[in-house]
């Protein structure tokens, strides 16, 4: 049986770490940017101002306005330095305020200096990367080939294309190898942010805009130009004409007859195919309204 001090004791342990919680959790949600939900500031090692996160660094100081010599993206690793968002203590880069003892991101990663206080979107470090990613350790990994991190459904599916991300978006033009925005991978390998994508989708643009293979299954398109062919004979005098083409998906060349309406390659039958010597370019703008 307990005694009365004991119990008092045990009391007071128990009020003393509910202090401490409530103290590392003040201001949580209330501090940070359009970026991130964090309770301090970054010191910029390259230019020695402080701002909110890396990212407002790199809006600030690679608009319009400033001097194409003078812009530049802050150093994400060389940062040693932070600004408690609640006692304005700057201190070294750690995940608690050594002033008032707030927690400055409930996510805390002491190699990247980052900090973020959403934890939903089940941040983690990768090594091989070397930056921090979203969505979860266990639901993804690393190709060495690609050297960047993918969805484990596509771990024995995708087709490897060396440093598939780091490279910039080919519709948008944005870095994707660090980007905050979804991406996704086309079958061809190459990588491209998904809004992207969609808004191609939505133009009626089903190949990819780096190598020009389609993205999507086509047979359905392909067998509707089949029967527009069919039924649009070209008059006589192109009735034995031949032309050579390309084709973007399979990388085959074929001789056909030349047709107005699109040319399918003999390999594959795909009609996602490039005129590459004699005639009149082909024509196949009569896709777009047979995908819709």
């Amino acid at each position: 049986m307990e005694s009365g001090s004991e119990t008092q004791m045990d009391l007071n342990n128990n009020t003393s770490h509910q202090n401490d919680h409530s103290i590392m959790e003040m201001g949580y949600g209330s501090f940070g940017c359009a970026h991130y939900r964090r309770r301090c500031k970054i010191r910029a090692p390259c230019c020695d101002e402080i701002f909110d996160c890396r990212h407002c660094h790199n809006e600030s100081k690679n608009t319009l306005e400033v001097d194409p010599l003078d812009r530049h993206d802050v150093p994400r690793h060389d940062v040693k330095r932070v600004i408690c968002s609640l006692c304005n203590t700057e201190q070294d880069v750690q995940q608690h305020c050594i002033q008032c003892g707030v927690c400055m991101g409930n996510y805390f990663c002491s190699k990247c200096k980052f900090f973020d206080d959403d934890v939903s979107k089940k941040q983690y470090h990768c090594d091989e990367c070397g930056i921090c990613r979203t969505g979860g350790e266990q639901n993804f990994f690393h190709c060495n080939k690609c050297e960047c991190c993918y969805s484990k459904v596509l771990k024995d599916s995708h087709n490897c294309v060396e440093k598939a991300m780091h490279h910039n978006c080919p519709v948008c033009f944005e870095f994707l190898f660090d980007t905050r925005a979804d991406i996704t991978v086309l079958l061809c390998g190459h990588t491209i942010h998904l809004e992207c994508v969609k808004e191609m989708e939505r133009h009626c643009q089903y190949s990819c805009p780096v190598c020009s293979k389609s993205y999507r299954d086509m047979s359905r398109v392909w067998e509707k130009l089949d029967q527009e062919i069919a039924a649009t004979p070209m008059p006589e005098m192109y009735q034995n004409k031949m032309v050579w083409i390309l084709c973007n998906d399979c990388g085959q060349t074929s001789e056909v007859n030349f047709h107005i309406v699109a040319h399918k390659c003999l390999k594959c039958n795909s009609y996602n195919t490039r005129q590459t010597q004699g005639g009149p370019a082909s024509c196949s703008s009569r896709i777009t309204d047979m995908v819709r």
